[in-house]
């Protein structure tokens, strides 16, 4: 049996669920984000860990951090493999936006400790691993397990996401011209709306009124701009009517993983733009619909200059050809069972 354990429950861990399942029993089991709980937590989990254990072939974690302590302990006095699955935040330190597992530090000492002594570490980006970061000036270039950890030793296997391209696509329904849309969670929260673009939507929201914005994902979110419409947290199908019915997918994060939302939205036909940070880059597959810079002037130059026509097709074949559920199975199950 594999013990996995998270910060909270997300699609991707359904999907890693589903994956996993059919090769091997799976025991999901969530942490908390919750500082005040986390004296609770720790017991809960050790005693967790403890009634398993007889029954616990390998350990398998999705991001490093306070979640991961004593999986990875466990792993270490027992003799069995742990995995940590790196997905962005245990990454990254950008204090200058409130960001990163390593800005804090007993989240940071957690964080080291998980990642040096673990069996494998699993980043979903290359960008995770060493990265020159060069999006917004203000903050430090020098991000990713290997400029954070300069002594880091564990094997690490870059393993990118995947998207069911037969649920996730293109509907052929006729669109808005100039609709957009994003999709984060957390954004009420001022700091993760910035991490997450979102000042720099409403800044372009600002200057084209008559462009159409929707922002998906935290009911609480609020802007000041008449063409921006917010929505809640939606379940799959109903998210993926609403990529149907827009032109483009902004990515604009000012730090970022790999954005499960932007494949979903680009397996749906939206046009994507995206930052020049994470996998954003490498999921996108095209180098004129990146922005370099966080920079308003050069975000509504690269939207005047896009060739609308030939994109929307090449936007849900770039993720069936390179990011598929399937691909993603087979190198998980690999690095999980050696035998696979």
């Amino acid at each position: 049996m594999i013990i996995y354990t998270f910060p909270v429950r997300t699609a991707f861990i359904d999907r890693d669920l589903e994956m996993i399942q059919p090769r091997s029993e799976v025991k999901p089991l969530e942490f908390t984000q919750s500082p005040v709980q986390l004296p609770f937590f720790f017991i809960l989990q050790f005693f967790q860990l403890l009634w398993f254990l007889p029954r616990t072939s390998q350990y398998l974690c999705f991001f490093g951090g306070y979640h991961s302590v004593l999986p990875v302990w466990f792993g270490k006095v027992f003799g069995k493999k742990c995995t940590i699955q790196a997905g962005g935040t245990d990454c990254i330190n950008m204090p200058e936006i409130g960001y990163g597992n390593f800005r804090k530090k007993w989240l940071r000492m957690a964080t080291v400790y998980s990642f040096k002594n673990c069996s494998l570490i699993l980043p979903v980006a290359e960008a995770l691993v060493k990265q020159n970061y060069t999006y917004d000036p203000k903050i430090n270039p020098k991000q990713g397990l290997l400029n954070l950890i300069p002594d880091l030793k564990t094997p690490i296997q870059v393993i990118p996401n995947g998207f069911d391209t037969d649920f996730w696509k293109d509907m052929g329904k006729a669109r808005n011209p100039f609709s957009f849309i994003s999709v984060a969670t957390g954004t009420s929260n001022p700091s993760r709306a910035i991490v997450k673009g979102y000042d720099l939507i409403g800044k372009l929201a600002k200057k084209h009124p008559n462009w159409n914005f929707t922002l998906v994902g935290d009911a609480a979110y609020s802007s000041p701009n008449p063409n921006i419409r917010v929505l809640g947290k939606m379940n799959p199908t109903e998210l993926r009517e609403v990529y149907n019915s827009h032109q483009f997918y902004l990515q604009l994060s000012t730090s970022e993983g790999f954005p499960n939302a932007l494949g979903e939205a680009m397996a749906c036909g939206c046009v994507p733009i995206g930052s020049a940070v994470g996998a954003i880059p490498e999921i996108i597959g095209n180098s004129q619909l990146i922005l370099r810079i966080k920079d308003l002037d050069l975000l509504e130059t690269l939207i005047s200059t896009l060739d609308l026509p030939t994109l929307r097709e090449r936007s849900s074949q770039q993720v069936s050809k390179h990011f598929s559920f399937e691909r993603r199975r087979k190198k998980l199950l690999q690095a999980l069972f050696l035998d696979f």
